[in-house]
């Protein structure tokens, strides 16, 4: 099936393959200037459930790649739910919508699921001009044809706290993107949408996958790309008490800490810290500013000991928690891609291989692709854009889960 007019998915591997290869060096800081946001009046801001309109405005500073692709930018804030009680949430993001003429059917909607960006309210993308460094990725599908949506994720860039690798809040937040981004596209968007993440992103982008068939009935999920996922980081916790963290982990571990400090407020912090990391806790939670420089410097030189939960009934408290939060929670609604690799400096890869086969026993269809001398930033995700114009294309998905059926097609 056409992506959009005269646009199949062969030439979206060429096209976007060449975005996701070039990205970190195309994040340019080359912005309109000295024109403040105005509010967008024309998007449907009916209704109040999850994915109905808050607040649209125009993004006059955003990067310039994208503003020459000719495309509609809109800084929204729409409604959602949170993944730990179920409760009515408010969220940001941005919404790209391309110029033109939609094809039959509507244009398919591009979910992006960023991966870690902070867990301050400042911290979120869509406050940056680079949209967090995804301006090559959106620029891409924009061409292709896509509505692109790109969540914050619940307290980033919106009042409220970011409850941090909770993937199904995350999960929740990506698809009410997309009804958001349906909303500002004005009849241009049809239901049918796919979701593309990595890290933090990756395990939004899984969570999506598992809550979209129940949680957004009205769209069509085809297919999730979940790049080096942070599925389940409890195995965080003993690495704490073994005093065996990576400086990655760390990093992320205090973020955690401090996102469930702010989540729950009988959490005892001082059970979870000490020395350098009690003492700069503050410049440890920041994202950006003059004050990321001193946060690196504060991270090289914390001793493991910082960082060592003070007793082990802290230790497994920290662990119920994040054992909770931890994906699979359910079968997914549609095909999911994971590809991760052996030397991660943050997710391990036994966290993975059994979070996978954990989500194989309860029937997913999945495909897997372990790339053993890969790390973090360094899996090879060229084969994500086939899978997913194979997907758009109707295209049954390969399951590699051992023993379970051999395809299974988005809804």
């Amino acid at each position: 099936m056409p992506i959009a007019a005269g646009t199949t998915w062969q030439r979206l591997c060429v096209v976007v393959i060449t975005a996701v290869l070039t990205l970190t060096a195309c994040n340019s800081d080359n912005q309109q200037r000295g024109e403040a946001p105005r509010a967008v009046t024309d998007a449907d801001f009916s209704g109040s459930g999850p994915g109905t309109l808050v607040q649209a405005q125009t993004m006059p500073g955003i990067d310039g790649s994208v503003a020459a692709a000719g495309a509609r930018a809109v800084r929204v804030v729409y409604r959602s739910t949170s993944g730990l009680d179920g409760r009515a949430t408010t969220v940001s993001g941005a919404v790209f919508v391309p110029s033109g003429p939609p094809p039959t059917g509507g244009r398919f909607v591009m979910s992006l699921a960023h991966g870690t960006s902070g867990v301050r309210t400042e911290c979120a993308p869509s406050l940056t001009p680079t949209i967090g460094g995804q301006a090559a990725l959106i620029v891409a599908y924009l061409k292709l044809g896509f509505v692109v949506t790109v969540s914050d994720y619940q307290g980033l860039g919106a009042p409220g706290v970011h409850p941090y690798l909770n993937a199904k809040t995350a999960g929740l937040n990506v698809i009410d993107a997309v009804r958001a981004a349906r909303r500002v596209a004005g009849g241009v968007a049809g239901p049918k949408w796919v979701a593309f993440g990595g890290s933090q992103g990756g395990g939004a982008t899984w969570a999506a996958a598992e809550q979209a068939g129940t949680y957004a009935p009205e769209l069509a999920l085809q297919g999730a790309v979940s790049l080096v996922p942070a599925a389940d980081m409890s195995g965080l916790v003993q690495l704490a008490q073994a005093g065996t963290l990576t400086r990655d982990q760390q990093a992320a571990y205090i973020w955690v800490l401090y996102s469930l400090g702010k989540t729950y407020p009988d959490f005892d912090l001082e059970a979870y810290r000490r020395g350098a990391a009690a003492e700069n806790w503050e410049t440890l939670s920041v994202c950006a500013g003059p004050r990321a420089k001193k946060r690196a410097d504060v991270l090289a030189k914390l001793q493991a000991s910082d960082l060592r939960p003070a007793t082990a009934s802290a230790a497994q408290r920290l662990r119920t928690i994040l054992q909770r939060w931890a994906l699979p929670q359910r079968r997914t609604s549609a095909p999911l891609l994971v590809l991760y690799g052996g030397r991660d400096s943050y997710i391990r890869p036994e966290w993975t291989r059994d979070a996978i086969a954990s989500s194989c026993a309860l029937g997913s269809v999945v495909t897997s692709q372990f790339q053993p001398n890969k790390g973090h930033e360094t899996v090879d995700s060229s084969s994500a854009v086939e899978w997913l114009g194979q997907r758009l294309a109707g295209r049954p998905a390969p399951n590699n889960c051992p023993g379970s059926a051999p395809s299974q097609t988005g809804r």
